[in-house]
């Protein structure tokens, strides 16, 4: 398989970037995306060229690393997927593909396809945690949940923090991010006796970091690769205004 690619390359978050064209052919179909992006690396480095920076971990869609802007969607053509998930099968033979940062104000571009989303971190921080005595694990039946309310705190716990839903939205929110962070903790009896200073705090922190306010498009759970629900939004907003008249 041969294919075209249009790359973005950017020295650093200062100095200004441009698409690169690149023809890159012997892709195995069975490849992923990202070990496309290294066969292209070892070409570039083998003509003593600067290679292709781009963010990657665990390449098993556990760690959020790999976003990035694929022909225009976040993670490529594929809906649940993250971009080391995604293989050349997915393209076809000559085709050109257009790869991209994700992009937004509160994602400043490190380097080529590499972003800064320690945005994210920063609003965890605010919040996104419950205080506990350190020491052992308690007995698992010690605490009494339903099986709904713990499979509905998993389902929001799955967000991967990929910045998938930020770089879609129009407005680069990140209020799919929040909310199944906020939703994840505020279902669990752990989460409850901290929630309202949680909430305040982590949606104070998002508007800190330069987010734009959510118009509920739902483009954020459409390119999920966790798919997580856009429905955890108005469980937020909810919440939110809740917790400004416990605090009042």
């Amino acid at each position: 398989m041969k294919l075209y690619l249009k790359i973005w390359r950017q020295e650093h978050r200062e100095s200004k970037g441009d698409m690169v064209s690149y023809e890159v052919e012997g892709i195995s179909e069975h490849m992923s995306f990202l070990e496309m992006l290294d066969l292209l690396n070892e070409r570039l480095i083998k003509k003593g060229e600067r290679v292709i920076e781009f963010d990657h971990d665990c390449r098993e869609g556990i760690c959020g690393a790999c976003g990035m802007m694929i022909n225009g969607r976040a993670h490529g053509p594929l809906s649940g997927t993250t971009t080391c998930q995604l293989h050349m099968r997915s393209f076809k033979d000559g085709e050109t593909v257009y790869i991209e940062p994700f992009r937004a104000a509160a994602f400043p571009v490190l380097r080529d396809l590499k972003i800064d989303r320690s945005a994210f971190d920063h609003i965890i921080q605010s919040g996104g945690y419950v205080s506990a005595s350190t020491g052992q694990a308690p007995e698992s039946n010690s605490i009494l949940i339903a099986h709904d309310t713990t499979e509905a705190a998993f389902d929001a716990a799955a967000c991967i923090g990929c910045g998938a839903c930020v770089a879609t939205c129009k407005n680069s929110s990140a209020a799919l991010f929040t909310s199944a962070k906020i939703t994840h903790l505020v279902l669990l009896p752990q989460g409850k006796l901290e929630s309202a200073d949680r909430i305040i705090q982590m949606v104070n922190q998002m508007d800190e970091e330069g987010f734009g306010h959510c118009s509920n498009t739902e483009a954020c759970e459409v390119e999920c690769p966790q798919e997580i629900s856009a429905l955890h939004i108005g469980r937020m907003n909810y919440e939110y205004n809740k917790a400004l008249l416990i605090r009042k």
